[in-house]
């Protein structure tokens, strides 16, 4: 199950609409073996592209270093799907190479400013996609 702050979950699904009609992508990182997801890290979509994301190489080495430093990893890994449902495409499939983290996808395909969207986690390892529950709380 994932839980993360209410505050968390708005501004991942505020950077999916700012970033509409392309992909948007980032980290929510947190402490070190807790799970829990704390510092919101939103990242450049390299790719500039509506139904591809990619994390701009030297930036991520950045972030990866600031995460070493800091005793942090990445808790939650999330990007939207434009034009699609929230589930895991081959190439996130392929990407996902955090085994220990959740893959949140935001679909923001059917929604305007304040429309419906949809917000779904999975954990992806060895290629096996589980989705989980999502519990969204106030504070931890």
């Amino acid at each position: 199950m994932l839980t993360l702050t209410q505050d968390l979950y708005d501004r991942i699904v505020a950077h999916a609409r700012a970033d509409h009609p392309d992909e948007a992508c980032g980290m929510v990182a947190g402490p070190e073996g807790s799970g829990r997801p704390e510092r919101f890290i939103p990242m450049l979509n390299a790719a500039r592209s509506p139904t591809f994301y990619e994390f701009d190489s030297g930036d991520l080495l950045k972030l990866y270093r600031e995460l070493d430093d800091n005793d942090e990893e990445p808790v939650i890994v999330y990007h939207s799907h434009t034009a699609t449902e929230a589930y895991p495409s081959r190439t996130d499939i392929t990407y996902a190479n955090e085994p220990g983290a959740h893959y949140v996808l935001v679909s923001t395909a059917d929604t305007d400013d304040a429309g419906p969207f949809q917000f779904r986690s999975f954990r992806i390892v060895d290629g096996e996609i589980t989705e989980e529950e999502i519990r969204v709380v106030e504070a931890y």
